[in-house]
């Protein structure tokens, strides 16, 4: 009897919850932005994964073990120069946007982790199996995704294999959830707009069932509705008010990360938003300072500093005396990380890439592996393909917005390529390795 009792107290009994804002109505609006939302976060994933070319190279592959996932692979373009920075820029402002709108669909549905038995069918199985791996999925992927935002990423292993593999794990789910609640949110929505049979609303403004009220259809009783609702402190209409509120909020202080000036400013909750760092021509963001980085001012020192080039004739080495004597080429190209923040374009002045694959005997671009001083991190080697190479926007750039580049923007040189992410983008570089990729 006592143990009854306690089961009629728990999370397991249906008269547990009681929220009047409730319903299969309120949940099915969520899930449609949600699928939208979702499906755009997660092409724009692998858009941005793409982005680093995992299949060219071992040091930009941090998924080797992808295999089948690894399907949508193909060479990153570099026109439009930006795209990188609207894609990744789109990815996460939209993560962070919907937020709210993911937990308060968590909200809604959690009567339906407690119902009993575990499973009436095996399309109530494969449903409840599907929102068990729905839910971990989603915070997961969205609470790894805001650390590695906040570069705050405390989770063990690397943030890019756990968010690759959880991506697809947490679509997935949501795709088969979708599969089998698509047809009943739609009915629910179509139904939003219906009247009545008696010529009301299902439900009144507070999310109760109101004096005379009737339900649309009396054979599909709402699973997600309170059978015994509390006394509302909001109306179904206030609670989608309060999520779309806090979803632009989120908007208004994130998206400024993707654009400069006033709106830069806006965005409070990124740790990129805000000032800028320094002024002048270098007075533009980055992720990694020199002294991070472990760059010490003697290895950078023109006498110190030479350039080791690599190809099919041989190998050569530059000063940047000797790399200034070489034709001198201007490029206005942003820099985007996959943190989401981005810059506008800034004016790059150097050598070709392609030139430098022509200096040791390469007269078609090939790829290249790229190595940098850095001494700590990821990223300190990375790998551009011909394609990459070829393009005449891409440098090994010596000068930033008309000054030579300082210690944190890559002195004393840098590679800089049209669309591609930040740290391909190779800072304090050392070492061009043409058709030597590995």
């Amino acid at each position: 009897m006592a143990r009854t009792s306690l089961l009629a107290r728990s999370p397991f009994a249906p008269s547990f919850w009681r929220s009047p804002v409730r319903g299969t109505r309120f949940t099915a609006l969520l899930g449609v932005v949600l699928l939208g939302g979702i499906t755009l976060l997660f092409v724009t994933g692998l858009l941005s994964y793409a982005a680093y070319n995992p299949n060219l190279a071992a040091v930009n592959d941090k998924t080797p073990d992808k295999g089948i996932l690894g399907f949508y692979l193909f060479d990153w373009p570099t026109d439009p120069p930006w795209l990188y920075r609207l894609t990744q820029g789109v990815h996460v402002t939209l993560g962070v946007t919907l937020i709210p709108v993911l937990l308060a669909k968590l909200w809604s549905v959690v009567p339906k982790l407690f119902t009993l038995p575990p499973a009436r069918s095996l399309t109530h199985a494969l449903e409840r199996l599907s929102l068990l791996l729905l839910v971990g999925g989603a915070l997961f992927e969205f609470t790894t995704g805001v650390l590695n935002i906040q570069l705050d990423y405390v989770f063990p292993g690397s943030f890019y294999p756990l968010h690759f593999y959880g991506a697809w794990v947490f679509f997935a789910a949501f795709l088969a959830h979708a599969i089998l609640r698509t047809p009943t949110a739609l009915r629910n929505l179509r139904r939003m707009r219906a009247p009545s049979q008696e010529g009301g609303e299902e439900h009144g403004e507070h999310g109760k069932p109101g004096e005379g009220a009737t339900r649309v259809a009396r054979d599909e009783p709402d699973e997600l509705a309170a059978p015994e609702p509390a006394d509302p402190t909001v109306s179904r209409r206030g609670a989608f008010g309060l999520v779309g509120g806090a979803s632009l909020l989120l908007f208004a202080t994130t998206a400024g990360r993707s654009f400069d000036g006033p709106l830069r400013r806006t965005a409070l909750l990124a740790p990129h938003g805000g000032a800028e760092p320094g002024s002048g021509p270098g007075g533009f963001q980055i992720n990694k300072t020199a002294a991070y980085a472990g760059i010490s001012a003697a290895e950078t020192d023109e006498e110190a500093w030479r350039l080791v080039v690599t190809g099919r004739t041989g190998t050569v080495r530059l000063t940047r005396a000797a790399l200034r004597a070489m034709p001198q080429h201007s490029s206005a190209l942003p820099i985007a990380c996959v943190e989401g923040w981005s810059t506008s374009d800034q004016w790059w002045r150097g050598v070709r890439l392609r030139d430098l694959a022509a200096l040791v005997g390469h007269e078609d671009a090939p790829d290249v592996f790229v190595e940098s001083l850095q001494r700590r991190g990821a990223f300190r080697h990375a790998a551009l393909r011909s394609n990459q190479v070829a393009d005449p926007r891409s440098l090994l750039a010596l000068d930033v917005n008309g000054e030579e580049l300082t210690p944190d923007h890559g002195h004393p040189a840098r590679v800089i390529v049209p669309g591609a992410p930040g740290v391909l983008n190779t800072k304090w570089v050392t070492r061009l390795s043409f058709g030597g990729v590995k």
